[in-house]
């Protein structure tokens, strides 16, 4: 009788996406690597589509454990499964092996496993205990210093890994911190970021701190409505993009960007004194925003600079039109277009794709999975596999909302944000919109410890939903 009940406590819609999901990875793995030898060895594990299949079943086991754990375990033990995420991530970069230029991976019996995608859910859970706790408060400092750390020190330690695309992976977390009430300006601040990044990439730096001035004179000209600023503002930024570059470029001591500021630094003195003695607070917030947006700019170029590896600066200068290498850092993404591209609206047929069947798209088992679908099954069958993703995210988020313990509620936003992120990111890569980064399609891509993650997390989810009865 117990067993019955709990089988209807399951959500099976979200069961049925799962396992459909998994079968669609299993037979895309299969048709990307598949030859008339193969064929009748579908389940040889020298393939890697003979070890998906071991994945999958494997998969299926660790499902039934989460399911068959008490959903009080995963509350109590999340800090301690935390640390212990932490301890892996720190052991991996004395005793790992390194794949791919990234020092990230187990190699234990020839099983190879990386503790950086196992640590999503543990900061998933270690999250959700935090937040969930009846004290705790998001627009506290304490509290948002306390949900920084737990966020923000696996993805540090990720990019000593030299795995900055799981590292960027992180930056879900802070979607559900807004759900829980975090101020939508710190989305506003990030999205400004991002706007930061590209404009470093693709502007020289003086130029770019010429227009931060000039931008912040107009914001402090629409608070003040002293509109003859706005036009004062427009011509500041007009006359320094044209004439600073070229008036001190052949200064050896001092570059544009230093003659810049010391060109600014009498205004900028002069603007902090009259904010003082006018206790000005709007003059104050542009000030600190001028101040914030120059350190953001360093702190960009730091990471562009030392950081990212040489590849990854390319494909990024790629994306944004920067350069062009079709033969080089650029070939993966053509070919990945070029792959989409012919399937059409119908797709070339199962087992009958050319462009990923004789290894044109690099990684096509992994980050470039997306292409055998494109071009297989053509535009219709990849919006089936959109749809499918789509309607796990419905699921999830509606499980979410219908908890009425904290903690499983703030649990069910973290896998959804995941999710989204990893579909999101994976998918934009294959069709050109997304740097290249390095993550996987969920349940699609080849590889035991992505699957297992991706499964662990919504099990894990799903056991909590049994509890809301």
């Amino acid at each position: 009788m117990k067993s019955k009940a709990f089988f209807k406590k399951l959500d099976w819609p979200i069961i049925g996406i799962y396992l459909a999901l998994v079968f669609i990875g299993y037979i895309s793995v299969f048709a990307s690597i598949y030859d008339d030898q193969s064929f009748w060895a579908i389940f040889d594990t020298t393939q890697r589509y003979g070890l998906q299949f071991i994945w999958i079943i494997t998969a299926v086991g660790i499902a039934i454990t989460c399911l068959s754990v008490s959903s009080k375990f995963y509350s109590v033990f999340a800090g301690p499964i935390y640390l212990i995420s932490i301890l892996l991530l720190v052991a991996v970069l004395l005793l790992g092996i390194e794949v791919g230029g990234s020092k990230s991976w187990f190699d234990i019996a020839g099983i190879r496993l990386q503790p950086a995608e196992f640590s999503k859910i543990a900061t998933s859970l270690a999250l959700a205990r935090l937040m969930s706790v009846h004290d705790f408060k998001i627009k506290t400092f304490r509290g948002m210093a306390s949900a920084l750390f737990i966020v923000l020190l696996p993805p540090l330690l990720i990019i000593l890994e030299n795995e900055t695309g799981l590292a960027l992976v992180y930056a879900a977390f802070f979607l559900v911190l807004y759900r829980e009430g975090l101020s939508g300006w710190i989305l506003i601040f990030g999205l400004f970021i991002v706007i930061l990044f590209i404009l470093s990439v693709m502007w020289e730096e003086v130029h770019l701190f010429m227009l931060i001035v000039a931008l912040c004179a107009a914001g402090y000209a629409l608070v003040s409505r002293k509109w003859g600023y706005i036009a004062a503002s427009a011509l500041l930024f007009m006359a320094g993009y044209r004439f600073i570059p070229n008036l001190f470029q052949d200064q050896a001591a001092l570059t544009p960007t230093h003659w810049f500021f010391l060109l600014l630094a009498p205004f900028l003195v002069a603007g902090i004194a009259y904010a003082f003695r006018s206790r000005l607070r709007a003059l104050w917030m542009i000030l600190l925003s001028l101040c914030a947006s120059v350190t953001v700019v360093y702190m960009v170029d730091y990471f562009v600079d030392h950081v990212l590896q040489e590849h990854q600066r390319t494909r990024i200068h790629i994306l944004l039109g920067m350069e062009k290498d079709l033969q080089g850092k650029g070939y993966n993404v053509h070919q990945s277009k070029v792959a989409i591209g012919s399937g059409g609206l119908w797709g070339k047929g199962f087992l009958k794709g050319t462009q990923t069947k004789y290894n044109f798209v690099p990684e096509q088992t992994t980050d470039f999975i997306f292409c055998t679908i494109g071009e297989e099954w053509g535009f219709l069958g990849s919006c089936v596999v959109i749809a499918l993703f789509l309607a796990l995210f419905y699921r999830i988020i509606l499980i979410a909302e219908r908890q009425k313990d904290h903690f499983a509620r703030i649990y069910g936003y973290c896998v959804a944000s995941c999710f989204f992120v990893h579909f999101f990111v994976n998918i934009g890569m294959t069709i050109g919109i997304m740097p290249v980064i390095g993550i996987p399609l969920p349940f699609i891509s080849y590889g035991g410890s992505s699957l297992w993650t991706f499964t662990i997390l919504l099990f894990i989810l799903l056991k909590l939903d049994t509890a809301r009865w």
